[in-house]
């Protein structure tokens, strides 16, 4: 079966399952685990790797700059992001440098603003380019805007260089097929897809558990998750990034690439979380 891909400013194309990072680096002893997770995601050819200068205040960087020694940084899509308050001039210079440290790279393959703050979208665009030419990124992004800050992001001079936005997208939060996701797709523009599975609590507990989703995956003699990552990439243009805790987890997530929903069971899925039918705030975890 062909694997489904993604494909980055019309030249880089990678699977369309990528590994997140968020809540990895928060315990010292869980870190064995989490970095032997990531290799065995990049083992399972999940090429992409997401982190953010946020996740554990940088800890997050430092477990994905362990599990890339030995030579596997050249064959991975290396992404972090940066908090809005260091996303414009030197403070942005110095928060691309240090993720860079913490990394034990000399590049990022994307930098994304992690979301809007007082910086202006022209100012995070400048120093973006600026840090593109100093070799420190080779492309950027934006995180966490909606389709109006969008085209307020393309109004901008050199905006429209802008390769992904990553935004929260799973089968219980659909709001971003209103506006934001046919627009992105008319650019050929990627979406990542962040919590793909929902975060922990009563809605991804809802969601694992519905009998359409467990009726679905034992037809695909699959699991829950892997049937809610196999829908959120059924959709033209858009990667998952779920993070694995354990090498069997990175395995699961992996094997979902290999699982085609057919028409029935998305029309199933849709009848059971039906997207709404007008403009809702964009989800923001």
């Amino acid at each position: 079966m062909a694997q489904r891909n993604v494909v980055f400013a019309g030249e880089v194309a990678l699977p369309a399952i990528g590994q997140g990072t968020w809540y990895m680096g928060e315990n010292d002893r869980q870190r064995s685990k989490e970095v032997d997770a990531l290799r065995a995601g990049i083992d399972a050819g999940l090429r992409l790797i997401d982190t953010a200068e946020m996740y554990a205040d940088g800890g997050a960087e430092e477990v994905v700059g362990e599990a890339l020694q030995g030579g596997l940084r050249d064959n991975i899509y290396l992404v972090s992001k940066v908090y809005p308050w260091n996303a414009g001039g030197k403070k942005a210079i110095a928060a691309c440098e240090a993720s860079l440290r913490r990394l034990k790279t000399d590049y990022l393959d994307l930098y994304l603003l992690h979301w809007r703050g007082n910086f202006s979208l022209a100012e995070t665009v400048d120093v973006m380019e600026t840090l593109i030419e100093q070799g420190k990124i080779r492309r950027w992004g934006v995180s966490n805007l909606d389709y109006a800050d969008m085209q307020e992001l393309w109004r901008v001079q050199g905006g429209k260089a802008c390769v992904t936005d990553q935004v929260l997208y799973h089968l219980g939060s659909r709001g971003i097929e209103y506006d934001l996701l046919p627009w992105c797709q008319e650019q050929q523009m990627p979406v990542m897809a962040y919590c793909p599975l929902a975060q922990a609590g009563r809605l991804r507990d809802g969601l694992m558990n519905n009998s359409v989703v467990t009726d679905i995956a034992r037809a695909h003699n699959a699991t829950a998750a892997q049937i809610l990552l196999a829908w959120v990439i059924s959709h033209k243009g858009v990667m998952a990034i779920p993070k694995a805790g354990t090498v069997a987890h990175a395995q699961e997530n992996a094997a979902a690439l290999d699982i085609t929903l057919t028409q029935e069971d998305l029309g199933r899925l849709n009848d059971a979380f039906p997207a709404p039918g007008r403009k809702t705030p964009l989800d923001v975890v």
